[in-house]
């Protein structure tokens, strides 16, 4: 099959406009944190907006590899959520909720392009959807952290670090304070669980 005559050429481009749309909404996202003196939770964020930026670029090129020509217009009827508000933490909630509902429609794009036989296709859908379920679970704790008062707080010393000096304290809570560049406490290199380490 054609890939330019089938379901999966669609899948494409809707993927491709899901993820611009996500990096745009992260970036929201990410502005907000920003704004509220969160610069290691905005930082955390901007690196996933990145990733997703890099996903809509990998589709972008399977889209004009299998095209000698230039792409006119690719029409889709697709539906995009606009639930972000100004609500920090509400947001984080809901970048994770966009993301479990992208890796679902990422497996319903996988089982089309395995049953129009685009094997490779099938492998960016597979490797990209991994990455979003990841992406999920990091929102997931960053919301639970943020909710629960606890992203500065843990239950055993841990090694909290400047990022804006450089600065290392120990202990079981972040300082306020960097007490050598007095940036404030939202500049403090949040931990992740190994796990969601990326």
């Amino acid at each position: 099959m054609e890939l330019k005559k089938s379901k999966t050429y669609l899948n494409l481009a809707r993927a491709y406009a899901s993820e611009c749309q996500a990096r745009t909404r992260y970036e929201f996202v990410e502005y907000g944190a920003r704004y509220n003196g969160q610069k290691a939770l905005a930082d955390i964020i901007d690196k996933i907006a990145y990733q997703e930026f890099n996903h809509a670029r990998m589709i972008y090129t399977a889209l004009q590899n299998d095209s000698g020509e230039l792409i006119k217009n690719i029409q889709i009827n697709a539906g995009f959520p606009f639930k972000e508000k100004w609500d920090l933490v509400q947001n984080i909630k809901l970048l994770a909720e966009d993301e479990e509902n992208e890796a679902k429609a990422y497996a319903e794009f996988i089982k089309v392009a395995k049953e129009e036989n685009f094997p490779d296709i099938v492998t960016l859908f597979e490797q990209i959807k991994a990455v979003e379920v990841q992406h999920k679970k990091v929102f997931e704790y960053l919301y639970n952290e943020l909710k629960n008062k606890t992203l500065y707080k843990k239950d055993k010393p841990t090694k909290w670090t400047c990022s804006a000096c450089g600065y290392t304290s120990t202990g079981f809570e972040a300082f306020d304070e960097c007490p050598l560049c007095k940036a404030k406490q939202g500049v403090v290199e949040i931990k992740l669980p190994s796990s969601l380490a990326f």
